[in-house]
């Protein structure tokens, strides 16, 4: 494969390819760049299902049963008066 890279037949191909690339980059920068929000939201959403694994049976965020009474260690509230 390296040979064929660095024969006249495989410089040629890549400098076709390089200009062919090149070409097809101005033409289509706009949309490309006008997609990127796009990207970028639908990545947050695809990170957001797979990040919290679909909010299956796995005991929610906490991990434990949540009774809303915050931390359950008495010693580490910092509400309680010493």
């Amino acid at each position: 494969m390296r040979q064929f890279l660095f024969s006249k037949s495989g410089l040629a191909m890549l400098g076709f390819l390089a200009v062919g690339g090149y070409f097809l980059w101005t033409e289509h920068q706009a949309h490309t760049i006008a997609a990127l929000p796009w990207l970028l939201i639908g990545g947050c959403l695809v990170m957001h299902l797979f990040m919290h694994g679909g909010h299956g049976g796995n005991g929610g965020h906490g991990g434990g049963a949540d009774d809303g009474s915050g931390d359950d260690d008495p010693e580490s509230d910092s509400r309680r008066a010493p």
